[in-house]
């Protein structure tokens, strides 16, 4: 992945490998403990203790019966298939099916890390938002029960498919695109919620990959000091530096996702039989206001919950009195507030808009305007799309330092060491 060009590349070669080990290890380490947890009397039965199919392990039977069931209201036969291969291999012991779980998530940080090092050239970067995504609060639900093996194992396939979009950005043609498509069908055969991945990649396209014609998102930046204007070029690994992709005009980037979008269309006709029941019956209860309440609500509490993980719990009961408006208000405001931000800096800081959409739009699957259960939110829905704000949160915070650093070195540079020309200056101003 990472390509020899010096004796700089052989340094980061070494440090992606040490920073690989340390992101596993440290997974293993904090997980260690939760390997000792039984099997949930929530979802689990469903998913394992109670499912004659999966516990006869990996066969001809259990694979047909996973490609046409809709159990637990899902079509993921990839994940039926790997919950089988673990009673085949473990039985009923929990140890095993919980150490599955923790080395999916493992490899799914370090796929994360080698990714965004990859296509950015930003080391400490790329392993910070690496290493929050693999020690958040927020995800151990998804590592640490088993019934939602669901939702490490699509992300492990989205992040692959993004790996191969990078190696088709790099050298585009159609037998490249023949290895995106199938990994996306594997994802979506393992959760559903992965189907928002065709707009993801158009995300990329515009950050950090920057392959539209017409949109470099990275421009001249202008700071200003005093009276005094400097344009400095931000150097944080944007595209042509150190991932070069050819460019196409945005017409030619939007037909090559609708491949994808047709099996998204596919992945959402059987998602919609496999949860028709439920999904009508919610109309009944909740109201569409009060979805769209809750949705709002929801949004911004993710984001809370990122910045203060507390008073985390395996359900948020839905409120059957709805929310308080003045809490939806502020909800809205926040969302518009930070909208409005990343589009004004959309120019000189790209990757807001990348991570703030990416937030939003991996989401929008289980935000619960079209609602399944009684759930008002949940933990492992946060899994996938809080790498958004993680890359937000980290590339925001670096690019800050570096430019306050900046000012204050072009501040030094107008104040003459000669202390008597520093008095002539003093008295002119």
């Amino acid at each position: 992945m990472l390509q020899s060009r010096g004796p700089m590349d052989g340094k980061r070669r070494n440090f992606a490998l040490m920073a690989c080990i340390c992101l596993a290890l440290a997974i293993l380490t904090v997980y260690s403990r939760a390997a000792r947890n039984p099997f949930l009397h929530v979802d689990d039965q469903n998913y394992v203790t109670e499912n004659p199919h999966v516990q006869a392990g990996v066969s001809w039977q259990t694979f047909t019966w996973a490609l046409t069931s809709t159990t637990a209201e899902n079509w993921h036969p990839l994940t039926w298939l790997s919950h089988a291969l673990d009673c085949q291999l473990y039985g009923l012991n929990p140890v095993g099916h919980h150490v599955t779980n923790f080395l999916l998530h493992a490899i799914n940080a370090v796929l994360l890390f080698l990714l965004l090092l990859r296509a950015t050239g930003s080391q400490g970067r790329s392993l910070l938002v690496a290493a929050l995504f693999a020690l958040h609060p927020v995800n151990v639900e998804s590592v640490a029960w088993i019934a939602e093996r669901k939702n490490v194992l699509s992300t492990l396939f989205f992040l692959l498919t993004l790996a191969a979009y990078g190696w088709y950005a790099r050298k585009p043609g159609l037998k490249r695109y023949l290895a995106v498509a199938p990994l996306f069908a594997l994802g979506l055969a393992s959760k559903p919620m992965v189907i928002t991945l065709p707009f993801v990649l158009l995300l990329l396209d515009y950050w950090p990959l920057e392959r539209i014609r017409g949109w470099n998102a990275r421009s001249l930046s202008t700071l200003k000091v005093g009276k005094h204007r400097q344009k400095n070029r931000v150097e944080d690994g944007t595209a042509e530096r150190v991932f070069p992709v050819p460019q196409f005009r945005f017409s030619r980037v939007i037909l090559e996702k609708l491949p994808l979008l047709a099996l998204c269309a596919g992945s959402a006709v059987i998602t919609i039989v496999a949860q028709r029941t439920h999904a009508l019956q919610s109309f009944e209860i909740y109201p569409f206001g009060g979805r769209l309440a809750n949705a709002l609500y929801s949004y911004a509490s993710y984001v809370w919950k990122t910045f203060w993980p507390a008073r985390l719990a395996f359900l948020y009961p839905y409120p059957r009195d709805g929310r308080p408006a003045w809490l939806v208000g502020l909800a809205l405001f926040f969302l518009l507030a930070v909208s409005v931000l990343v589009w004004k800096l959309r120019r000189t800081r790209p990757y807001l808009v990348t991570g703030w959409l990416w937030y939003f739009g991996t989401l929008v699957p289980v935000i619960g305007v079209v609602q399944v259960g009684d759930q008002a939110m949940a933990d492992r829905y946060a899994y996938l799309p809080l790498i958004g704000i993680f890359v937000m949160v980290v590339w925001g915070a670096a690019e800050s330092s570096t430019t306050h650093s900046d000012c204050r070195g072009d501040s030094r540079r107008f104040v003459s060491p000669d202390l008597a020309s520093n008095r002539i200056l003093a008295q002119r101003l």
